[in-house]
């Protein structure tokens, strides 16, 4: 019998420019589709390009969340600006997102 060691996948997403009600549907489809990948085991979302955001994009962020949560997948932000930060600090949901201000 031959054992097959799958090692898991990570995937970063580098958004740039602005995440708002212009692009934040197709965002959010971007998100869910690269979690729905069965060979994905953690999404990064590298938001070091990202020049402001949006309660639509925040909520295209928040859907992509309970998305990894519901597959059992990993999800975090990374290389989050003060600018940024301060959005999710104001929203109490840098209680609920694992946020790093570094990339990783």
């Amino acid at each position: 019998m031959q054992a097959v060691v799958e090692s898991p996948k990570s995937v970063v997403i580098s958004p740039q420019g602005y995440l708002n009600a212009t692009n934040a549907l197709e965002f959010e489809r971007d998100l869910s589709t690269t979690l729905a990948q069965n060979d994905v085991s953690s999404l990064s979302v590298d938001l070091s390009q990202v020049e402001s955001l949006d309660s639509s994009g925040l909520m295209a962020l928040v859907s992509a969340l309970k998305v990894a949560q519901s597959l059992g997948k990993g999800f975090r932000l990374d290389a989050v600006s003060p600018a940024i930060k301060i959005i999710f600090e104001l929203t109490q949901l840098d209680q609920v997102f694992q946020i790093c201000e570094e990339k990783n």
